[in-house]
């Protein structure tokens, strides 16, 4: 993943609403969510919700496919997973990352739990 795309990924998720929208699709899998059961899901009202979707799906973080009078939403995965690869590349300072603690910070620095 280029460093822009990484960015643009990174912005479009730096907002409350669209961080919980992404998560809930991440967790509805391949069958994904009408646009009508995540407004529904997150309290959003729908023009709040067509903006978030319209800067998810901008920054390649979501998918779009119309079914009959529905459109539905999916995460994309493999961008999803180029985005986390391209955080954790060069990750542990060359440690072995497949131990459990590898990648775990010392106590004193851990910031977010």
């Amino acid at each position: 993943m280029r460093t822009d795309s990484a960015v643009e990924a990174l912005s479009a998720l730096a907002q409350e609403h669209r961080l919980a929208l992404f998560r809930l699709l991440v967790q509805a899998g391949d069958k994904g969510l009408a646009a009508g059961a995540i407004a529904e899901e997150l309290g959003v009202p729908n023009s709040s919700l067509s903006f978030h979707l319209a800067q998810l799906k901008n920054a390649g973080l979501i998918l779009q496919e119309r079914q009959h009078r529905s459109l539905i939403y999916r995460a994309n995965y493999p961008v999803m997973n180029a985005l986390v690869g391209y955080l954790m590349e060069n990750c542990c300072a060359g440690a072995d990352c497949e131990t459990e603690t590898a990648c775990e910070a010392p106590t004193q620095q851990r910031k977010f739990a």
